[in-house]
């Protein structure tokens, strides 16, 4: 059986990565928090790198923001012509 990881909110990662960066240690604060020591070392990194939501959580540009917008939006127009190309076969079918 796998063991569920916890989840901690942005907020309390801060604080954690905050306490860190003060001056306190790794070990210390991850007991006083709860004993995540190697997911705040992680939190300390990804907070290092500029990516502070952690892994797989990166910065987007706004290029790509951009992109997946305008994908979203072919995808619904795709969807929107299947629609349309149907109702018209079947209005053609009635009309003979």
């Amino acid at each position: 059986m796998k063991i569920a990881k916890p989840a901690f909110t942005a907020e309390f990662r801060d604080l954690a990565v905050k306490r860190v960066k003060a001056g306190g240690s790794v070990g210390g604060v991850a007991k006083e928090l709860g004993g995540v020591e190697q997911a705040l070392r992680n939190w300390v990194k990804a907070a290092a790198k500029g990516t502070p939501n952690g892994k797989g959580n990166r910065m987007v540009t706004p290029e790509e923001r951009e992109l997946s917008r305008l994908r979203a939006e072919n995808a619904r127009l795709k969807r929107e012509l299947e629609i349309v190309k149907k109702a018209a076969a079947y209005f053609a079918r009635d009309a003979l």
